[in-house]
């Protein structure tokens, strides 16, 4: 079965790579605030299973998409960050960024990724699994804070920090998984793709053809 990751993010690029195997990037533009509640799992959930459909119905639609939906599985995933309560998404300019970082210093918050696994075929069930770290950072200087918004790295993140990255330097603890605050909970998504008879284990790598 062929792979397709519904996103463009290259954090989660990297983590399929990492995992060995092989896919297709294609991805479909949905309005994700429609999907937008007061609970913060079911909000990331129901935004995976649309971002999921939305690329299945571009496949189906496309010419010769339908056979090749019949043999593919599509990856989606989103990451939410969560503050008393309040979702933080992508920053929209360096002040808000500024802003998201000052109200996490010193605070623990809530980062929620999930994944959906849907076979691109018609008439296929969506799987879709949430998971939920926790994630304290250590005091930010507000000088600290300006020079990490300086660097870009947090204009394109949940809540305006990247852990993989320069990031890491802010965050005092973790509890829960890594890779769930990266952007893809490796090891559930492991677990969930061998119900698809895909095991990473004995993924031989090649190109996607």
């Amino acid at each position: 079965m062929k792979i397709i990751l519904g996103s463009q993010s290259p954090r989660r690029r990297e983590l399929l790579e990492r995992m060995g195997l092989s896919f297709r990037v294609l991805t479909a533009e949905i309005d994700e605030t429609q999907y937008e509640t007061e609970d913060p799992e079911a909000s990331v959930c129901a935004i995976c299973r649309a971002k999921a459909r939305a690329v299945a119905s571009h496949m189906q639609n496309a010419a010769g998409g339908q056979e090749e939906a019949e043999n593919a599985l599509i990856i989606t995933a989103d990451t939410i960050v969560v503050l008393d309560g309040r979702i933080m998404g992508k920053p929209r300019d360096e002040a808000e960024a500024r802003a998201m970082l000052t109200a996490l210093s010193g605070r623990e918050h809530a980062v929620y990724t999930a994944f959906t696994l849907l076979p691109a075929g018609t008439r296929n069930e969506a799987h879709t699994h949430c998971e939920k770290t926790l994630v304290k950072f250590r005091s930010l200087t507000p000088e600290e804070i300006a020079a990490y918004v300086a660097t870009g790295e947090p204009m394109d993140k949940a809540g305006a920090y990247g852990i993989q990255n320069l990031g890491a330097m802010l965050v005092e603890s973790i509890r829960g998984d890594y890779f769930t605050v990266m952007g893809l909970p490796v090891c559930r998504l492991a677990l969930a793709l061998k119900q698809y008879g895909i095991d990473p284990f004995s993924q031989t790598r090649h190109e996607y053809d």
